[in-house]
């Protein structure tokens, strides 16, 4: 259930539940959320390279194109540190990598990140970890801690979707600027995960609502 390093670690639906039912306590809006929402998905991913680099593939791409080269990649087996750091940047680039993205790939093959010690790293020591690998920003870190890890304590307020529903959600003049929310979600400690995962939510209902992008 995680520990005084990693804090609460969500494992399964009654963990979102229960974070869940905090904020509902803690915050009457997003208790209003909630019940727009539903109940919230576990979205929990693997951990380790592939996710990383998977997250790599995805920047400023589309979700199809994304999807069209990470396809190449992993039927090209290259989807681990070792092959990519065997292939020439002609070769990923075939494989429908950029020439930044190839380089993002093999920075990241040589970080030679010990995944299996981030499992009980303090998410600080997480994020510190993987943004210094260069093509691995703070969004992408917290991201991989909040899914990856499962750490149930960690927010992304560079997400503009996260942004633009705590903009509906609190009524707010404007969106929050990332430093602004990632103060606003302090008070959402030490389920700032699931008030993620209900922001999501929030953010397609209240695009439906209100047509914004």
């Amino acid at each position: 259930m995680g520990d005084w390093l990693t804090g609460r670690i969500i494992q399964g639906e009654a963990c979102i539940a229960e974070g869940a039912a905090w904020l509902r306590r803690a915050e009457p809006r997003f208790a209003h959320a909630l019940e727009a929402t539903g109940p919230l998905p576990l979205r929990l991913r693997p951990d380790g390279f592939s996710q990383l680099l998977q997250a790599i593939v995805s920047q400023q791409v589309s979700v199809a194109s994304a999807r069209a080269i990470w396809s190449k990649l992993e039927a090209a087996g290259m989807t681990e540190p070792e092959p990519i750091l065997a292939s020439s940047d002609e070769a990923l680039r075939a494989l429908g990598l950029s020439r930044q993205k190839a380089a993002y790939a093999r920075a990241l093959a040589e970080a030679e990140i010990d995944f299996v010690a981030l499992r009980d790293a303090p998410t600080e020591a997480v994020i510190a970890r993987l943004v210094a690998v260069k093509g691995i920003g703070v969004w992408t870190a917290e991201i991989y801690a909040m899914f990856s890890l499962g750490r149930a304590d960690v927010f992304a307020p560079g997400d503009l979707a996260l942004q633009e529903a705590a903009r509906a959600l609190f009524e707010l003049p404007e969106r929050p600027k990332e430093k602004a929310l990632r103060e606003m979600a302090l008070a959402w400690s030490p389920w700032r995960s699931v008030a993620a995962r209900t922001l999501w939510a929030y953010y397609h209902v209240a695009k439906d609502r209100e047509g914004i992008l």
